[in-house]
């Protein structure tokens, strides 16, 4: 959903005072828009709390010197969050994440849907969180960022159908770690 009007102009105003130098102008953009910031980026950290925060804060410092490279031809929020998904995504690589391992058919859950309500969050972020990441990155991008294939495959370097067979292969993993006999 795009920012409301006012945000964005109240953006634009203070991204160019930001890239003049204006640190208070680059406070109030902080303030504005660290929190999808580090909702993005700390599941793609793994719901790992101190990784996200240092995620955060890179991609941060990462605007504030980029500022003057920001074009305004999208919203600055749309910008930041993917300057900041950018640098998850290359914390992911730089960590030498291999993408999910191929599961044998016969060691998939029968497919069947796994209910999943407001009750079971924390256990499903738990499960999230144990994929591989590669594999977790591709599920939080598509299934919660809402990413398309084409973008996650550019993203992380791979295939758009890598991604499709990641993503099948992430639910899969997901469905197993939360059936009832193997939850934890």
């Amino acid at each position: 959903m795009p920012p409301p009007t006012v945000a964005w102009s109240t953006d634009a105003d203070d991204v160019r005072a930001a890239a003049g130098g204006d640190r208070q102008a680059f406070q109030r953009l902080y303030r504005q828009h660290v929190d999808r910031v580090y909702g993005a980026v700390y599941r793609l950290a793994g719901y790992d709390h101190a990784r996200a925060e240092d995620l955060t804060q890179d991609a941060f410092v990462r605007a504030w010197q980029k500022l003057g490279d920001f074009r305004h031809e999208s919203a600055f929020g749309t910008w930041l969050y993917r300057l900041a998904v950018n640098v998850a995504l290359m914390d992911i690589r730089s960590r030498g994440a291999q993408p999910v391992g191929f599961v044998g058919e016969d060691e998939l859950p029968d497919p069947g849907e796994v209910p999943f309500c407001a009750a079971e969050r924390e256990e499903l972020e738990r499960a999230i969180a144990k994929l591989p990441p590669r594999a977790r990155a591709v599920l939080v991008l598509h299934d919660v960022e809402g990413w398309r294939h084409e973008e996650i495959a550019s993203g992380l370097d791979m295939a758009v159908g890598t991604s499709k067979a990641q993503l099948h292969r992430a639910r899969a993993l997901l469905r197993r770690m939360l059936e009832p006999g193997e939850r934890s």
